[in-house]
């Protein structure tokens, strides 16, 4: 693409109100995605206590059995969560999360006496590019909870779905995907899958 058609594009992009860099989600597609969103400032809003965190686990999981995601991998942190998923209704999903966010922003707010405070930034979803990216992703969220120092192993996660990914696939399988895909500077350079 040349600077004329670029300009174009972005142009285009901006007439129709779309994001710059991101293709529109079309509903109808059955493709895995990585959902992501964060607390705002990264403060450890879900994480006041383990019964918020199992609430929202619980919440956030009945959201995206409403939608019929099938969920591949799920981790919850004191600050920010990760979902792989597969769903052919991204568009409804997304609307869903929003309403989660508003929802548990209002709850927390009341009991945390915050009112006014904002909770959540946009949740942002990554659709996977590659067999290479679907696991790397996979291998990154089972991993979090050890990368931020929560625990020391995948397992000892109570608000993840890592105990019941090591419980059917085996530690030998498991220990195969994560040497053939290393997560590395996952999340640096999200466009090398």
């Amino acid at each position: 693409m040349n600077e004329a058609q670029r300009q174009d594009l972005l142009q285009n992009r901006l007439q129709r109100q779309l994001p710059w860099h991101s293709p529109p989600h079309r509903d109808g597609e059955k493709s895995f995605y990585h959902l992501t969103a964060a607390c705002f400032e990264h403060r450890p809003i879900i994480g006041v206590s383990p019964e918020r965190m199992f609430d929202f686990s619980t919440r956030l999981l009945n959201v995206l059995t409403d939608v019929h995601a099938e969920v591949e991998a799920w981790c919850v942190l004191p600050n920010h969560y990760h979902v792989l998923l597969r769903s052919d209704t991204v568009l409804v999903l997304l609307q869903k999360i929003g309403r989660l966010h508003g929802a548990t922003s209002f709850q927390w707010n009341g009991e945390d006496d915050t009112r006014g405070r904002q909770v959540w930034c946009k949740a942002a979803d990554r659709a996977m590019r590659s067999e290479r990216h679907y696991w790397t992703t996979m291998n990154y969220i089972h991993h979090n909870p050890v990368r931020h120092g929560y625990v020391t192993r995948w397992q000892d996660w109570p608000f993840s779905s890592a105990p019941e990914f090591l419980e059917t696939s085996g530690n030998e399988r498991a220990t195969a995907l994560w040497r053939d895909y290393p997560i590395l500077e996952y999340g640096k350079g999200w466009d090398e899958f």
